[in-house]
């Protein structure tokens, strides 16, 4: 059977990386979090005081991004590859609103964007692969055969995160994580270096009203469909 790559993209929280994940498990396909690799940074910055509300010292960044190691590690317990930063776990650490409130800055970095899509080409070069996050069909994978656009309203959401990081005994209100979302949507939508559009040639979902579940069965029957058509 032929393999082939699926990128999808789309806005913050709209269950990109839910999707990816089970598409990988259910294809046998390696499944790569891009969004953890720039949350990863992120933390990174934060830890060495390089962000804050205040201030953003992109140079000092940029600097250190030599001394940045990202890698992913298979969790045989959870079913999916964790995020490592300099050798350490930080897939807990990464997932946190203060994280989400930086990272969208940290993403507009020109430099930043450049390190992170050389490893994601890199891993993606023998296909297989399912990879999600903001300029995967666009600018990571062109040319990949299959590329998925996500959305849903900002408020459906923002209520998704909140319902999520208030599980896990977060602190936050719902204000605080819909204003995060739109500000990121903004961002992420603006930047100079490899804005969230949609691709020409993307499929877009609208998963406002769709289970995880009919999301799946809409996606698969994607999926299947370019197999087919590769099998003629």
């Amino acid at each position: 059977m032929d393999k082939i790559t699926i990128a999808i993209d789309g806005y913050s929280s709209t269950g990109k990386s839910t999707l990816a994940k089970q598409l990988a498990k259910h294809l046998g396909y390696i499944y790569v979090d891009t969004g953890a690799m720039y949350r990863a940074i992120t933390l990174f910055a934060m830890q060495n005081g390089y962000i804050s509300a205040e201030y953003f010292d992109k140079e000092t960044l940029v600097n250190s991004l030599s001394s940045i190691k990202l890698s992913f590690e298979f969790n045989s317990e959870l079913g999916y590859a964790e995020m490592y930063l300099n050798n350490v776990n930080v897939e807990k650490e990464i997932r946190t609103i203060e994280v989400s409130n930086f990272v969208s800055k940290v993403a507009e970095v020109s430099q930043v964007r450049a390190k992170l899509v050389e490893q994601q080409k890199e891993m993606g070069k023998e296909k297989a692969i399912v990879m999600d996050g903001r300029d995967i069909g666009t600018v990571v994978f062109p040319d990949a055969e299959l590329k998925i656009f996500m959305t849903a309203s900002a408020e459906t959401r923002a209520q998704r995160r909140f319902d999520e990081l208030e599980a896990k005994g977060d602190n936050v209100t719902y204000e605080e994580v819909l204003k995060n979302v739109q500000e990121r949507d903004y961002i992420d939508s603006h930047r100079a270096d490899s804005p969230l559009v949609i691709a020409d040639d993307a499929i877009e979902i609208d998963n406002s009203y769709l289970t995880r579940e009919e999301q799946f069965a809409v996606v698969l029957e994607l999926v299947e469909d370019v197999l087919t058509s590769l099998n003629k």
